[in-house]
This record gives C-alpha cells, sequence and structure tokens, in this order.
C-alpha cells in the first residue's frame, strides 16, 4: 500500500493521542494490576506506532525506533480483559491465605544478638545501627532480613511450635492503609460475606519429636 505525506502527519497524530489516553489510563489505575482501560490503551497505542512505523517507512523510506507488532484487540481482550472472563462463576476474585505460627524462645539474648546481625547486615557503610533491645525488634529485623517469609524465621534462635492456615474466598483485595497499624485484629477478620474454604494444621512440636527419637 502506498501512503501520502498527510497520512503520516495522520498517523503521527494518532500516536501522540494514543500516549496522552496511555498516560491518563495509567494515572488513574493508580498501579492498579492487570487495569483494563491501561490494556486497552497500551494496545491502541502499539497498533498506532505500527501503523506511523508503516507510513514513515513507505513515504520516507524511514523507521521509528519502535521494535513493536501489530496486536489484534479482539484476541487481546480475550486474554488479558478481566471483564471477559465467566460473569457465572460461582467463585469470588480474591483468596486471602492467612498464617499463624507460634514459636519458643530458648534464649532470649541469642534471639537479640541475631536480630541485630540482620540490622547490621542492610545498614548502609559508614552508619550505625541502633540496638536491638526487645524480642518484637528481632523478629520484625529477622522478617524484613526475608522480606517478609516466615522463613527468616527458621533459626536456632527459634524453636517452631504449632501454627495454622486458612484459605478464605474474599470480596475484596486487603487495603494495609485501611487499618491502624495497632490493629491486630481486622487485617484478619473475615467480612459477613467472605467465606473459610480450608484450613491446615501444622504440629511442630519439638519435644514431640525428640520424644520419638531413639
Amino acid at each position: 500500500m502506498s501512503y501520502t505525506d498527510a497520512q503520516v502527519d495522520a498517523a503521527l497524530e494518532a500516536v501522540v493521542s494514543a500516549l496522552r489516553t496511555h498516560l491518563t489510563a495509567v494515572r488513574a489505575a493508580g498501579g492498579k494490576i492487570d487495569d483494563d482501560d491501561v490494556w486497552r490503551s497500551y494496545v491502541a497505542l502499539n497498533n498506532a506506532s505500527v501503523a506511523y512505523d508503516d507510513h514513515l517507512l513507505d513515504v520516507y523510506g524511514e523507521v521509528t525506533p519502535w521494535q513493536v507488532d501489530p496486536i489484534d484487540p479482539e484476541k487481546a481482550d480475550q486474554f488479558f480483559d478481566s471483564s471477559a472472563e465467566d460473569s457465572d462463576d460461582p467463585h469470588t476474585k480474591v483468596i486471602s491465605v492467612r498464617q499463624r505460627r507460634d514459636y519458643k524462645i530458648p534464649s532470649v539474648s541469642a534471639l537479640l544478638k541475631a536480630g541485630q546481625e540482620a540490622r547490621d547486615a542492610i545498614m548502609e557503610e559508614g552508619e550505625s545501627p541502633d540496638p536491638v533491645e526487645t524480642i518484637s525488634e528481632a523478629l520484625i529485623e529477622l522478617l524484613q532480613s526475608g522480606d517478609g517469609s516466615l522463613a527468616a524465621l527458621d533459626i536456632p534462635e527459634l524453636e517452631p511450635l504449632d501454627g495454622i492456615v486458612t484459605v478464605a474466598e474474599v470480596e475484596s483485595a486487603l487495603d494495609p492503609e485501611a487499618y491502624e497499624e495497632t490493629d491486630a485484629d481486622g487485617p484478619f477478620s473475615l467480612g459477613s460475606t467472605d467465606r473459610l474454604i480450608g484450613r491446615m494444621d501444622e504440629h511442630l512440636h519439638l519435644e514431640d519429636h525428640e520424644g520419638h527419637e531413639h
């Protein structure tokens, strides 16, 4: 197909318009993952860029630095548009996994030392970290060192006791900002429309294991 100089200008304006639309959608989404408007505007921007590249090459023999291929909007919606999911699905879209595990502290001083080492490890060179003085501080430092994973607590300074894991279907995802930092119950409470669908008990009493070792 042969394009004209006017069509190159029109294709350029389409790219600029698509860029603005995409930026507006991104700002409106506020960091939301898999936002439909962001995805649709992305597809439109992608295809506008492809068209401009084609026009530029045909009329001037030049190309853009964008390495993009056309995306079929209808097929894209089938795979990425959340509105294309089955609307009669009886299950909610959000699954909540909640875990509790208790620990015995054989030596408070050893735990404080482990917490201090975890705090020291993330300090910048030349900085002087404050001393870890409480058990809670030590636990927080250890969890932060493992990006919040309970695996960071698998250390000799802590003996794991029993735990429990629950899985629930919930109406909406957790919003940490909706709860005060001192609210220990709110983030873990199920709403009136939420449903507990499974529970797993963890039995990790070390005394039991030790009693069976011969």
